[in-house]
């Protein structure tokens, strides 16, 4: 029998409406105020979320536990599968003292810490998000930037802060290609109108990424660096998202600003150099927090190394960057998937949910379906360039195994509160629990620009994926739009450019990079260090969509 959703199911909405955010209230709450343990606080948010379908949304029992079921094997692959192969190749590469040459050459480039976290954080970590998405690139950036000797907070923090611009256009523009599935907006309009939405910000989080490390006056001194850099991704980005689409959009802007970058650095020098170790910690933290951060520095020495040590140093993360590519390519995927992709219609879920109106345009029911793309997931691909990287460093098999092993021990905490987190999710979006917040946004009149911009942010924020935001709130913003005589394509894209700014904090970015940086049990630590900057930039954008809905000349930057 097929169980409809009830978007009001106490028949009071701002009651409902409480009850909804319940879930998600109880598992930031607990991460960032009572500093729960990760693992805690996600199996805390889930039993609440659990019990609220169950008991106020009249949710067949069976069929939301097999909602968290579905969440969490999500959870684990691909999510979870990239993390830990990811870690994988750190541990090899560290083992093997190649993490430590490759951290002194980017200090060839240069050896002011405001630079290298410009080149890493926001140019190589658009890149890893352009290419594959989903935690990649915190999860890479975030070890860079420990090993060139930044506190864990700091890369925790900053890697977070940085993989913003390039969301909408990550993992060759899945997010877009799904939205418009959702909608049946036209592809190349949404990639134009979200290029146009995220131009200002590409330029904006460069600058906002070094004031939250080192404030204004050491970031004034770089300025022209930093400028240089968010023009180039963010003329690029508007550039390729209009004229071509949304596929190579964030790997084409990355690529193209990490060597403008380079020759400008070749050019241009700071007047000043700032070492990693000269810089501020978060004036939040508090004074243990700050002497456990500073035994935690990595002090790196200056030796330079030999150009031949450089090469064996950065060849397995090139191996990584071509296979994150090679894997991301459409026709890979459809042969590897060829190869080998089961799928599993989830017993008691698959086809026994119905989406109701106004959140659709007519009842739909909902699939369930786990397919186990072990060959063509990220994840894969990152394991055969760990794998390779290994032989190729002189490592024989025994210890390359030894190795895989430790890692697996170093993450399993990790994995357990990433498929919590996203059963949590999933129970949310199977109940109908996230649509009753999303239809409140959607109440709020001749603001709901600005309110519909934020629901994409609460959107990513709760599931951890622009995607899967997409899927949730693309057709309430297209309906709700068209009610209010605003354009669709507007809106839209507004769920898919606000929802970039909830990335920073959802949960399962944040326990990626509190394992990346090996900061086990300090994820309410990194949201309490990132949540302000992401409500800050959530607001931004839904303020620059206010403006193009309604006020010239910013309506002609709408996609007609």
């Amino acid at each position: 029998m097929i169980w409809p959703q009830n978007y009001d199911p106490v028949g009071n909405g701002w009651i409902s409406t409480i009850l909804a955010a319940a879930p998600v209230v109880v598992m930031l709450g607990g991460l960032g105020l009572l500093h729960m343990r990760a693992h805690i606080a996600a199996l805390a948010g889930l039993a609440v979320a659990l019990l609220i379908a169950i008991a106020v949304y009249g949710m067949p029992t069976g069929s939301a536990f097999a909602a968290a079921g579905f969440g969490a094997a999500y959870g684990l692959l691909p999510i979870g599968w990239i993390v830990l192969n990811i870690i994988f190749l750190y541990q090899l590469t560290n083992e093997c003292g190649q993490f430590e040459i490759m951290r002194n050459s980017i200090a060839r480039i240069t050896d002011d810490s405001r630079l290298q976290l410009l080149l890493i954080a926001f140019c190589f970590g658009a890149f890893f998000e352009g290419a594959a998405g989903f935690g990649t690139p915190v999860a890479v950036t975030g070890a860079m930037l420990i090993g060139l000797g930044f506190t864990r907070l700091q890369a925790s923090g900053l890697s977070l802060i940085a993989n913003t611009a390039p969301v909408a256009f990550g993992a060759l523009g899945t997010p877009l290609l799904t939205l418009s599935a959702i909608t049946g907006l036209p592809l190349l309009e949404l990639s134009a109108m979200v290029g146009r939405q995220m131009t200002i910000f590409c330029i904006i989080v460069p600058f906002w990424l070094l004031v939250a490390y080192c404030g204004w006056r050491r970031t004034l001194e770089v300025w022209p660096a930093v400028l240089v850099t968010g023009l180039t991704f963010g003329l690029a980005q508007l550039a390729i998202s209009n004229l071509h689409g949304p596929w190579l959009t964030a790997v084409g802007s990355a690529l193209l600003t990490i060597l403008v970058l380079i020759g400008f650095l070749r050019v241009w020098k700071p007047r000043s150099v700032m070492h990693v170790n000269d810089a501020p910690l978060s004036k939040g933290d508090s004074r243990a927090v700050e002497e456990e951060m500073a035994e935690e520095r990595v002090h790196p020495d200056a030796e330079h190394p030999t150009p031949a040590a450089v090469r064996k140093a950065w060849m397995p993360w090139l191996i990584l960057t071509v296979m994150i590519f090679v894997w991301g390519l459409p026709f890979v995927k459809t042969g590897l998937d060829a190869l080998f992709k089961p799928s599993f219609a989830v017993p008691l879920l698959d086809g026994m949910v119905q989406r109701m109106p106004p959140v659709v345009a007519a009842p739909e029911v909902e699939g369930a379906v786990f397919n186990l793309n072990l060959f063509s997931a990220t994840g894969s691909g990152i394991l055969l360039a760990a794998i390779f990287s290994g032989f190729l460093l002189g490592m024989r098999p025994a210890q390359i195994v030894g190795t895989y092993a430790r890692s697996l021990k170093l993450v399993a905490p990790s994995l357990l509160t990433i498929a919590a987190m996203l059963a949590l999710g999933y129970v949310t979006r199977f109940a109908g629990i996230d649509a009753t917040m999303g239809l409140a946004f959607a109440g709020t009149g001749v603001l709901y620009p600005f309110f519909g911009t934020m629901l994409g942010w609460l959107g990513v924020a709760v599931t951890g994926s622009d995607t899967a935001s997409n899927v949730l709130f693309g057709s309430l913003q297209k309906i709700t739009s068209q009610q209010l005589g605003l354009p669709p394509i507007l809106m839209a894209g507004a769920n898919s450019a606000g929802g970039v700014m909830g990335k920073m904090i959802d949960a399962q970015s944040i326990v990626v990079a509190s394992t990346a940086t090996k900061w086990f049990g300090a994820e309410g630590k990194i949201l309490r260090y990132v949540l302000v900057h992401s409500i800050a930039l959530g607001m931004m954008m839904g303020g620059l969509v206010m403006l193009m809905a309604y006020v010239p000349p910013f309506t002609d930057w709408v996609v007609k």
